[in-house]
């Protein structure tokens, strides 16, 4: 935790809370089965109750994640940085536990009684890594809120205030959102670009655009000059610009006129060239109508890296195992579980930066600390002295045992 640390001591916190983070963050790594406070009392020093009381502590995890960042992916200027923002479900039971509500899963496929929490992430594009800068709770909706139509807004409402609040950690270059095609809404597109920042999504297979019109301009008579020229059929690109074809993929691409969201679009086609007697594609597009159709698909295809984040964080940093029902503790619990996640993924770029590179491995991370936690722990019971044993090969081993490739 060089680098927690490193960070930490250019905060401006107190010295138990940055001693305390520093724990947090390396039990976290170290212990086994669930992470919640009495299962982090049994691998540290600290109590139930201090887990507790210190999880009642704001903390600017924003800026911390945004310094983790800087340390690790804003070392080389030329590489495409761009956002992705996406929403989690949280299994949760009990009736007293803040934001308790029905959410969309997405493993089950239909809503389901627990928590939700939005994420945004930062990716780099080159590396095809990511990282989160925050990551708030869901607030669920009020008792005469719950038509579909005012629940999808108010929702919206909330993810786009989580963009404002990540904003000022932005650099001027990172403008582009990728997103999936749920945020496809004009409310959502509206706020975003609001933001001054470009929105990247998906369409409907039944999108209602219409073909910009590109011919002469009528020189004399009444009336507004000619501004569309029919609407798309998706069974027919023949005036779309062709790319090219990859892995019976063909790529198409035109600026056009979105009905619904009233603006235009850079509008991008997937379509599947095995499939003769009917068009089977998929229509992306970008806010940005200057922006060329191959960074598109690319910056899409990079957004699937948050939901790598929120699998990592489920499966090894503990992101629904909060033992708590207190708003305040909750949004500290999901903070410090992906920030603890940023953490191994910065300490496994740094450890690759002079070596060939590896797949990244939350389980291997896991096994290194928890090895390493173990015979520190041996030493110490056994009065042993490490000097001469961390100097035999046989020690990286036993730190390295059970390592597994990703």
């Amino acid at each position: 935790m060089e680098l927690a640390e490193k960070i930490l001591n250019r905060i401006n916190i107190s010295k138990p809370q940055k001693k305390f983070l520093i724990t947090l963050f390396t039990t976290i790594l170290i212990a086994r089965g669930k992470i919640n406070f009495r299962n982090l009392s049994r691998y540290s020093h600290y109590s139930e109750r201090t887990y507790t009381r210190q999880f009642d502590n704001p903390f600017d995890f924003m800026a911390f994640n945004r310094a983790i960042i800087n340390e690790c992916i804003d070392q080389d200027p030329a590489s495409a940085r761009i956002l992705a923002l996406d929403a989690s479900f949280i299994p949760k039971s009990g009736k007293k536990t803040y934001g308790l509500d029905h959410f969309w899963n997405g493993c089950q496929s239909k809503k389901e009684k627990g928590l939700e929490i939005c994420g945004v992430a930062l990716l780099d594009v080159d590396k095809n890594t990511a990282f989160t800068l925050k990551v708030a709770q869901t607030v669920p909706m009020r008792a005469n809120q719950k038509a579909e139509t005012e629940d999808e807004e108010t929702r919206i409402d909330q993810y786009l205030q989580h963009l404002r609040d990540v904003q000022p950690y932005l650099k001027a270059d990172e403008t582009y959102l990728a997103v999936d095609g749920y945020f496809s809404k004009k409310t959502f597109i509206d706020g975003v670009t609001d933001l001054s920042l470009h929105q990247i999504g998906k369409l409907r297979c039944d999108a209602d655009m219409r073909y910009l019109y590109t011919g002469p301009k009528r020189e004399k008579g009444s009336g507004r000059q000619k501004v569309y020229d029919g609407k798309v059929d998706w069974q027919d690109v023949s005036r779309f610009t062709y790319h090219h074809t990859q892995e019976d993929m063909a790529l198409y691409s035109l600026v056009l006129n979105h009905k619904c969201f009233k603006r235009n679009l850079k509008v991008v086609v997937l379509v599947n060239e095995k499939i003769k007697n009917k068009k089977n594609y998929v229509i992306l597009f970008s806010t940005d109508t200057h922006l060329d159709a191959q960074t598109i698909l690319m910056y899409y295809k990079a957004r699937f890296q948050i939901e790598f984040i929120f699998r990592d964080a489920k499966q090894f940093t503990g992101l629904s195992d909060a033992q708590t029902r207190d708003q305040k503790r909750l949004n500290f619990h999901f903070n410090a579980s992906l920030t603890t996640r940023n953490l191994s993924k910065a300490e496994h770029l740094q450890a690759q930066a002079d070596t060939p590179k590896k797949p990244f491995s939350m389980a291997s991370i896991k096994a290194c600390y928890f090895n390493t936690f173990f015979l520190e722990k041996i030493f110490a019971i056994f009065d042993l002295d490490p000097k001469c044993i961390k100097k035999s090969p046989k020690y990286q081993y036993l730190i390295n045992y059970g390592n597994i490739a990703a």
